[in-house]
């Protein structure tokens, strides 16, 4: 555990601190830090001053994944078209949480990588991803198959060649938190903000074999700017999509 707490804070730029017997407040005090890293046995936790803690845990993906497993359908998946074998490209990963319902649904000869800007929610989600232990086989297994790469996803789409992913998927911040759960208020605070630009998305276009997919609040003008057709939309989340060019129907 202390070799792999080192390890984190070598890749973070922070120092490493044991923790012996102090509180996480006088830790916070002591090192004048903006918020403490714990590496335990429980896996990562971030906790800062007037923050909710930050942490790895699979959100609604695995009632998704259960809703699948018993027949149902999930909107992204067929607004996306994904299918087994795929592979897809999650410029937004936060937690991983879509990425995680991508990998279930593209199985072991898919794969899923899962872009995400800020370091620490990176660590986070890659780490969680790896251990996580949801009571559902179908689902760790999913998580164990993805791969998180931190970066700023413009610069990684820059750089891929063309139609070297089946799907590319964004689910920027949304503008106004239409999820008052404590699952998504930790994000708000350490997520990149940005708006998906033009750029990325012609980029998208031309990497993507089978479709590029938004995901946002309903009504948002980002997806006429951007040139998304809206697919579905819900009381709370829409999706959009652009076809890629002969490109099977999904």
């Amino acid at each position: 555990m202390i070799e792999k707490a080192e390890a984190l804070a070598r890749e973070l730029n922070a120092p490493f601190v044991p923790r012996r017997q102090h509180t996480l407040k006088t830790l916070l005090k002591k090192y004048e830090a903006q918020g403490v890293l714990v590496v335990g046995r429980e896996g990562l936790r971030y906790t800062a001053e007037n923050q909710p803690p930050l942490f790895y845990h699979p959100g609604m993906a695995l009632v998704r994944i259960r809703s699948l497993l018993n027949g149902g359908t999930d909107p992204m998946l067929e607004v996306s078209g994904a299918s087994y074998g795929d592979s897809v490209l999650d410029c937004t990963a936060g937690l991983g949480w879509d990425a995680l319902v991508f990998s279930f649904a593209v199985g072991e000869s898919g794969s899923v990588t899962a872009v995400e800007s800020s370091p620490l929610i990176c660590v986070i989600a890659r780490e969680g991803l790896k251990t996580a232990a949801t009571g559902l086989s179908e689902a760790d297994e999913a998580c164990r198959r993805i791969r998180v790469v931190q970066g700023n996803h413009l610069e990684i789409l820059r750089e891929m060649p063309d139609k070297s992913a089946d799907i590319v998927y964004f689910d920027p911040m949304f503008e106004k938190a239409v999820m008052a759960s404590a699952a998504i208020l930790p994000l708000r605070f350490h997520a990149c903000h940005d708006p998906v630009s033009e750029e990325a998305v012609r980029h998208a276009i031309r990497v993507a074999r089978k479709a590029v997919v938004m995901k946002n609040s309903p009504g948002n003008e980002s997806f006429s700017r951007l040139g998304f057709v809206p697919a579905h939309t819900g009381p709370t989340v829409s999706y959009g999509v652009i076809r890629v060019a002969n490109a099977p129907n999904g």
